[in-house]
């Protein structure tokens, strides 16, 4: 076996998982324990509640784990400042894996992985999974559940994501602006190809199970046009096609709310006519959206309220959060890649490999 096979220092690794002490924490550590192929070095949990610290995490760490695992605190500002954290944490490897607390690693997952960094180049500054989202056979997906199926397809997704340590120091890691699980994980892989690195996929799978969400979660997820927002201000408005992203429903979220405020203010000023038109043009709208999200689904009665419902409020949210980002990060320079590290160059002799006969 050659130094760069499976089996070689150059692929040694370590898992940062960020948590809020979840129980699915222990499934996606049972997995990882009882995946076959080579182990972490080490395996950092960062604690990432609000009281961090007063009270020990609620996790079971399986005995093939215990001796290189290691919790941490995080500072409750999200996951991208927990995964900072962790890496900081996590000892001088060449490779730190970041998983969710949600995930299920697949049974030859430590094999795959380490077969996914032997096959790496110099610049390839990270690999990703192939993440799989189970949805009922015996039904339509619910709208929350099409949205977390949107995981699989999305690219580099930090639910499962190695990245190269140097090519996260090169970049100054993740952007800690970004509060939420959204769009962190783009952001990074963005700055990173704009420095000259490359990203793969990789061969490991790993599940992501759909969790348990109340009737306004869509009306919650709205705040992730905020980030947006700073994406925008990042990146420039053709980061959707690089980063092959969905675009979304916004510029429809604002034409219903603006006509919503338009026929809210042709009342006041007593202008019936006008104000029955916007009316009608926000009613259309909120009855296309609502419709939209029904089709696809099981077309329950709960799930046909939860969507009639949740369609009201999904356009003033999200104009809201839009707003509130354009404000916010009014101010926040472009990314400039010329400030960064690149990649290094090819070793000398891995270049004579290659080149002389």
């Amino acid at each position: 076996m050659t130094a760069f096979g499976p089996w070689s220092p150059e692929t040694a690794y370590a898992v940062v998982v960020p948590t809020i002490g979840r129980p699915s924490l222990n499934v996606c550590l049972r997995a990882l324990a009882d995946a076959s192929g080579p182990k972490p070095a080490r395996v950092v949990l960062v604690d990432d509640r609000p009281a961090a610290g007063a009270t020990p995490l609620p996790v079971e760490i399986p005995a093939a784990l215990q001796p290189v695992t290691t919790v941490v605190p995080g500072r409750a500002r999200g996951p991208a400042a927990a995964r900072n954290t962790g890496r900081q944490s996590a000892g001088p490897v060449p490779w730190i894996v970041f998983l969710d607390d949600d995930v299920v690693p697949g049974p030859t997952w430590g094999e795959d992985l380490t077969r996914d960094l032997a096959a790496t180049t110099y610049r390839t500054a990270g690999v990703a999974a192939r993440i799989t989202v189970p949805l009922p056979s015996d039904r339509r997906p619910t709208d929350w559940e099409r949205n977390t199926a949107g995981l699989a397809t999305a690219r580099w997704i930090t639910a499962d994501m190695a990245y190269r340590r140097e090519a996260l120091d090169a970049v100054g890691g993740f952007d800690e602006r970004f509060r939420r699980a959204f769009r962190e994980d783009a952001d990074l892989a963005l700055r990173l190809l704009a420095a000259g690195w490359t990203l793969n996929t990789g061969t490991r799978s790993t599940t992501h199970p759909v969790r348990p969400a109340d009737r306004w979660v869509s009306v919650r997820l709205q705040a992730g046009n905020a980030d947006d927002a700073l994406m925008n201000r990042l990146h420039g408005p053709d980061w959707w096609i690089r980063a092959d992203a969905p675009r979304g429903r916004l510029p429809r979220h604002l034409a219903v709310t603006a006509a919503a405020v338009a026929a809210l203010s042709c009342a006041a000023l007593r202008r019936p006519a006008a104000a029955a038109g916007c009316a009608a043009a926000w009613l259309a709208g909120t009855a296309e959206l609502a419709a939209a999200r029904i089709a696809p689904g099981p077309r329950t009665r709960h799930e046909i309220v939860t969507m009639a419902l949740t369609s009201v409020l999904i356009p003033p949210a999200a104009t809201w959060h839009w707003l509130r980002g354009q404000v916010r990060h009014r101010a926040t320079p472009p990314f400039d890649p010329v400030a960064t590290t690149r990649p290094p160059r090819a070793p000398r002799e891995a270049f004579r490999q290659r080149v002389l006969p």
